[in-house]
């Protein structure tokens, strides 16, 4: 029973050493072979740092959308029973099923030029896609379901007593939902917030539809790291690479702090899953 108990471990740590550690040593080494000068030459490259900053500036706009649709979608599912709950629930997951190209050019046909919201705006010299409007879009619809799920489990087992006894004492509703509510979910929101950011930093399908992908104005970090590769730019594409790399593992840092500091983030997380 031991020797199976060590060769389930071994296995594992093999398994993550094949699948995970050797593929971002690889990044890190390809990026750096031909010195420092050239590394730093691609990172600083202007279409580089201009993919950066869109990248960043995307997630930084989508995260405070996502709190705020998350935690009103999750609070309206876990206190009232109405119509069409599950609809909505099922509606809330619905991105994590479908393929982020078919979301990105479900938009496109949409809120593209000839589509109905597209054509109706251009009249009025409104373009939604193939700009940061397009990459904010498909972003927050790739991302909408990260913060209501794991919130929701904390509001389904804390409960509602305390918000009806703040409600008793003559609390309103913004003064629950400040001093009662949030307390109590805070963890899961943070929780969520950075598993929603990761996937805006690191999402490739959907925006790669929606964006144009104009250099310089429209490509995101990952569209930057395949335009690279595709122009025989390898050595810049992996040090792009090593830009997201960087970020993942910024995430899974803070997720790590949030599960040591906090243990029940991590089991109503689990829970929900």
């Amino acid at each position: 029973m031991l020797l199976r108990h060590y060769i389930l471990i071994g296995t594992a740590f093999a398994f993550m050493a094949v699948m995970v550690i050797l593929p971002i040593v690889s990044i890190y080494h390809r990026a750096f072979s031909e010195g420092w000068d050239v590394y730093w030459a691609n990172i600083s490259h202007p279409d580089t740092l201009a993919a950066i900053w869109l990248t960043i500036a995307t997630a930084l706009i989508v995260l405070p959308v996502n709190i705020v649709f998350g935690v009103a979608a999750a609070w309206a599912i876990a206190r009232y029973r109405f119509f069409g709950r599950r609809l909505l629930l099922v509606l809330i997951e619905m991105p994590l099923a479908i393929s982020p190209i078919v979301a990105g050019l479900c938009f496109l046909l949409i809120y593209g030029a000839y589509g109905p919201v597209g054509s109706a705006l251009d009249p009025f010299g409104i373009q939604l896609m193939f700009n940061l409007t397009g990459i904010i879009l498909v972003s927050f619809f790739v991302t909408c379901p990260f913060i209501v799920r794991e919130v929701l489990p904390v509001l389904m087992v804390t409960g509602e007593n305390e918000e009806k006894a703040a409600l008793t004492l003559g609390a309103n509703g913004w003064q629950i939902l400040w001093f009662v509510t949030l307390p109590n979910i805070l963890w899961a929101l943070v929780y969520g917030a950075i598993l929603a950011t990761a996937r805006a930093l690191g999402e490739f399908g959907a925006v790669s539809v929606v964006s144009g992908s104009i250099r310089g104005e429209t490509m995101t970090l990952p569209l930057q790291v395949e335009m690279l590769y595709n122009d025989y730019n390898a050595t810049g594409a992996f040090a792009a690479a090593t830009v997201l790399t960087l970020l993942a593992l910024v995430t899974l840092i803070l997720r790590a702090l949030i599960a040591l500091l906090h243990p029940q983030s991590r089991t109503h997380s689990g829970a929900q899953r």
